[in-house]
């Protein structure tokens, strides 16, 4: 499942987070397809293997060569876990706001989060926590208002945006987050590196809560082609940045050797 933007050929697919959050990466499709032609890629699939195979649907669908992947948060897993899966499909991996590759990194997230909240949004965290963990029949929309008060916590200065085509899936959360989670725990998500080939670029908000020590010390110690830019005065999501936005698309335009609209 997937949907594409501007002209072909289609050589850059977009991977988006959550899991279970298809449509976050509409901006950037937008922005992108001005200048060349782009998928952005749903996933749909309950297991990690299931959502690597039906990117690989996508990408000889849409595509007839190797592709370039820009995998957002857990999208950026997935690009990652792809390339090793299925080098020859992949010419470059882009990561941008990825979560850390060891599970010691992650200690003092939440704490990181927690921090940034008023008493009022810390107190609303915990009710919708508690609304997660209940059987209700608005899990969708519990988390999709978890999501905007993560946003809070995410973001160093959040341009005005409109999320309403972001479908939110929480059956798609829970099952892909669990055994992503226990990957990385085990060490296998890290190794997975020593089987990538292509070049990889990590992009990252300094601002950012998962840390980005987590991405590059690890990733550092097992890719063959790998750099990474951090940005000033922006967090999780650099498009939705006032002062990082700019900086961002630009490096993300030099970061992708695609073949420009001939006119």
């Amino acid at each position: 499942m997937a949907k594409t933007y501007g002209k072909p050929p289609y050589q850059t697919f977009l991977i988006h987070g959550g899991p279970g959050a298809a449509g976050e990466m509409a901006g950037v499709a937008t922005f992108l397809s001005q200048r060349f032609g782009v998928v952005e890629s749903f996933q749909t699939r309950l297991t990690i293997n299931e959502l690597i195979l039906e990117l690989k649907k996508d990408i000889e669908h849409y595509s007839d060569g190797p592709v370039s992947l820009v995998g957002y948060s857990w999208g950026a897993w997935l690009s990652y876990i792809f390339a090793a899966s299925f080098p020859e499909l992949v010419r470059k991996s882009i990561l941008v706001g990825s979560a850390p590759y060891k599970q010691h990194y992650t200690k003092d997230l939440q704490a990181t989060r927690l921090a940034r909240l008023s008493e009022e949004d810390k107190r609303r965290v915990r009710e919708l926590e508690a609304g997660l963990e209940k059987n209700e029949s608005n899990k969708n929309e519990i988390l999709r208002q978890y999501g905007k008060l993560m946003e809070i916590t995410d973001l160093y200065d959040p341009l005005p945006s409109d999320d309403g085509m972001v479908e939110f899936n929480l059956n798609v959360y829970h099952h892909i987050w669990q055994e992503a989670d226990a990957l990385r725990s085990s060490g296998e998500l890290l190794k997975l590196g020593y089987n990538v080939v292509c070049p990889v670029v990590a992009i990252h908000g300094v601002h950012d809560p998962h840390p980005y020590s987590g991405v590059i010390q690890p990733l550092s110690a097992v890719l063959q082609d790998f750099r990474y830019h951090l940005l000033e005065h922006c967090g999780h999501t650099p498009w939705k940045e006032r002062l990082a936005k700019d900086h961002f698309y630009h490096l993300l335009l030099a970061e992708l050797p695609e073949k420009i609209f001939e006119v």
